[in-house]
């Protein structure tokens, strides 16, 4: 079968033909239709993520969607090593599988998988967000911070701030305040502890770095001890390190967590992704992508698709 390979360290992935596999017991073999690249997806075919086992070589992509033998339309994630999403077909546990709802495009169903299972995930089986509660999603101008925007005006937030640095998408969004990351830092710092003092329940963090540090120490100095903010990091697009003071989470009642591959149980991931499609119809979430077929995946693999997320064709 053709598929998308990584066969040693660093390398792109290239077209090139893999062997095909078979369902063992409480598996399916699937033909897939659709597979997105993602950061996690970038990452460990770079060899470089947490999760990555380190054979090779091997099919990149964590999840995609397709067909079960009996024709029914299905999302699947985490194929066991050495597979992938990117190919002809691939093997998924049964419990990694879920079925499409009718009517839900399979490129567009693709496209939304990965963030909308973060964005879902951080915001419901991570925050707990609540009806009425107000959220702060930090980096909401790339497709998943938007999708996250989404999300959480369909599960009731009351008030939505979005931060990022290009003011255009930032002014598009369906927010009630904006705070762009580009400006002063101190204006910044002034800019987030006027919103923090206003009150904010939950953080969805896509960027970590210096602004990650700027929201925790304006929400330590705000009204400490009324109610519990949940900062919930989930990428880490402007850094990996943060010089974090002890004192600011035991000044204040702060959760500090994360949300991905291990911070939850694999479960709680494909439930996270089965109600996130539960909702993408009624509450009309919409992603940004571009089409492309698999065969073209060398070309395709290094364009930025921050904004517009790439989905892989398979014939």
């Amino acid at each position: 079968m053709k598929a998308a390979i990584v066969a040693t360290p660093g390398e792109t992935p290239f077209y090139g033909d893999f062997a095909l596999p078979s369902a063992g017991e409480n598996q399916q073999q699937i033909k897939v239709s659709a597979a997105a690249i993602s950061h996690v997806v970038k990452s460990r075919a770079s060899g470089n993520h947490y999760s990555f086992d380190g054979v090779y070589p091997f099919v990149v992509g964590i999840d995609g969607v397709g067909t079960l033998t009996d024709g029914r339309a299905v999302w699947f994630a985490f194929p066991p090593s050495p597979l992938g999403a990117m190919a002809q077909f691939t093997v998924v546990d049964n419990a990694n599988i879920i079925l499409l709802p009718e009517n839900l495009d399979p490129a567009r169903a693709a496209a939304m998988a990965n963030p909308g299972m973060s964005a879902w995930a951080s915001l419901v089986f991570r925050a707990g967000l609540q009806p009425g509660e107000r959220v702060l999603i930090n980096g909401a101008t790339g497709s998943a911070g938007k999708l996250a925007v989404q999300i959480a005006r369909y599960l009731g937030a009351k008030k939505i701030i979005a931060t990022g640095r290009n003011i255009a998408v930032l002014q598009s969004l369906d927010v009630d305040a904006t705070v762009q990351l580009s400006e002063d830092p101190g204006a910044l710092k002034q800019q987030f502890a006027t919103l923090a003092a206003e009150r904010i329940d939950v953080v969805v963090d896509y960027l970590w770095g210096d602004s990650a540090l700027m929201i925790l120490t304006a929400l330590a100095k705000s009204r400490a001890g009324d109610y519990p903010m949940r900062y919930v990091q989930t990428g880490s697009l402007t850094g990996d390190t943060l010089a974090l003071p002890s004192s600011l989470l035991r000044s204040a009642p702060i959760q500090l967590m994360g949300s991905g591959i291990g911070s939850l149980p694999l479960s709680q991931l494909i439930a996270a992704t089965q109600q996130m499609f539960a909702a993408a119809l009624p509450g009309q979430l919409t992603i940004d992508y571009t089409p492309v077929p698999l065969r073209d995946v060398k070309e395709a693999w290094d364009k930025d698709d921050s904004k517009k997320r790439t989905v892989f064709l398979i014939e």
